[in-house]
């Protein structure tokens, strides 16, 4: 995952404290009900395409920017599905973060599916009773929220 700009400066000013960012995702769905996924380039895992906002960014159009970049497919933003809270995580040059992630529900609407950066080495759409393996519980919960219909956004700590 490429480090934004703006966390680099930051860096430069706090070292590798503890810092807050917040990012957006999304549960991104084809006419077929099947769900966007890619496999991320740092772990090999199957994630749901995202990262983090620019300062100021309405979160749905940074999610909306956060797919077209990585998965080249354009989407509409329907609602918000869920708010995960995550646990701190070091990075190995030991930087550390802890991510609020607002994962939105959406529609794609144009683009094709493709690996469209360097963040990720396969990108396909799939059945969602049939996800790799690799695809993060919390990725998971997601996706069984985004696809439950229910527009309540829910709130979840990892």
């Amino acid at each position: 995952m490429a480090t934004p700009d703006y966390i680099l400066d930051l860096r430069a000013d706090i070292g590798s404290k503890l810092l807050p960012v917040l990012g957006a995702s999304a549960v991104v769905l084809d006419a077929e009900g099947r769900v966007l996924l890619g496999q991320r380039a740092d772990n090999g895992n199957w994630a749901l395409p995202g990262g983090l906002l620019d300062p100021g960014e309405e979160p749905a159009a940074g999610a909306a920017r956060e797919v077209l970049e990585e998965t080249g497919v354009e989407i509409d933003v329907e609602y918000l599905s869920s708010m995960r809270v995550g646990r701190p995580y070091r990075f190995a040059n030991g930087d550390e973060i802890v991510a609020t992630t607002l994962v939105f529900r959406a529609r794609a609407v144009g683009g094709k599916a493709c690996v469209n950066d360097e963040e990720s080495l396969a990108v396909d759409w799939y059945a969602p009773d049939a996800l790799p393996e690799s695809v993060p519980v919390n990725h998971r919960f997601a996706i069984e929220r985004a696809l439950s219909g229910n527009r309540e956004t829910w709130f979840v700590r990892d």
